[in-house]
Order: structure tokens, then sequence, then C-alpha cells
């Protein structure tokens, strides 16, 4: 079997950010039980409610991919992100502003402690043939059956060996 283990987006506690701009579910970390300030590798979700600063990550590399909405950054980069748009790399100190256009933004995030682990993140279309590498993730884009596996929207596969997606995923490795 393909698949070592379910994260359940429904099981991912909601928390408020601190400025009440939003919110983020954390799916996975590494070590387990890390926090914001000694993780080698975070997976997250988080819902951009009104405009505001991101958090400043110093040392880290954050790739970004939006699930829902239209999300501008600027400050020290400028992108227009939807969900179709390619996942986004840029780096965790940057002074960087999220606006929503339109309404709330769920947004993919991943981070990695540089020089400890890289991220390489992409859309992958149905019947995709995955090879996984380094730590790897399947997030569903929509409901679907994955090795045998009932996954909802928003649901995510850790893999540790090839499959074939049924249905639109994000494809998240953590390489080291």
């Amino acid at each position: 079997m393909a698949i070592t283990r379910i994260i359940r987006a429904a099981d991912c506690p909601e928390v408020p950010w601190k400025n009440g701009g939003g919110t983020t579910r954390e799916i996975a970390v590494c070590p387990p039980g890390a926090g914001m300030g000694d993780f080698l590798w975070r997976l997250s979700m988080a819902r951009v409610e009104q405009a505001g600063p991101f958090s400043s990550f110093e040392g880290i590399d954050r790739t970004l991919a939006v699930l829902e909405g239209t999300l501008h950054l600027s400050g020290a980069v400028d992108a227009v992100l939807d969900p179709v748009s390619a996942p986004f790399p840029f780096d965790g100190a940057a002074s960087v502003e999220g606006v929503p256009l339109g309404g709330a933004v769920l947004d993919l995030n991943a981070m990695v402690r540089r020089g400890t682990y890289n991220c390489e993140m992409q859309r992958l279309p149905p019947d995709a043939m995955v090879t996984p590498a380094g730590t790897t993730f399947l997030l569903a884009l929509e409901a679907q059956t994955l090795d045998d596996t009932d996954l909802g929207y928003l649901d995510c596969a850790r893999i540790d060996a090839p499959v074939t997606t049924a249905g639109p995923v994000l494809l998240v490795r953590f390489l080291s």
C-alpha cells in the first residue's frame, strides 16, 4: 500500500492568528510536536480573511499555493495567486503583505528551515503517476479514491510508494 498516513482536513484544529486576520490548520510538522521556533519543515493551510503582513520567519523558505480565492502578495514580492497558479516560493523573512481579492482566501503553506530541507510543490492533474521522494504528501483538490482510500476535498495523504492520482492534487515533497 502506498499510503502511510491520512490526515483529514476536518481533524486539523483551526487556530486564529495573533493579528486576527485569519486562521491556520497545521497538517504536519517535523519533528512531530515542534513549535514555530524549532520545526525543520511544516505544512499547513491558512484562511486569509483580511489584508495584512505575513509573519516573518528568519532562515525559513516558504512555498504558497492558493486553494480558494485570489491573493495579491505585495512588498518584497509582487504576485497574484489563484487556484490555478503555480505554487509560489519566497523567503520567509521577506516583508510581504497578503491582500485577499473578492473574499477570503484558503492557501497551502509549506515552510522549511533553510539548510536542512528543501520543498518541492506542484499541482498535478488526474492520472498523474507520483513517485515519493523524501517525505511526500498529496493534498486532494477534489474528493477522490487514492490507493483504495477515500479522500475528501483538502484531505492529505502521506505516501511511501508510487501511486496514480484519481483527481487533481497538490504534491508536496520535503527533501533533506
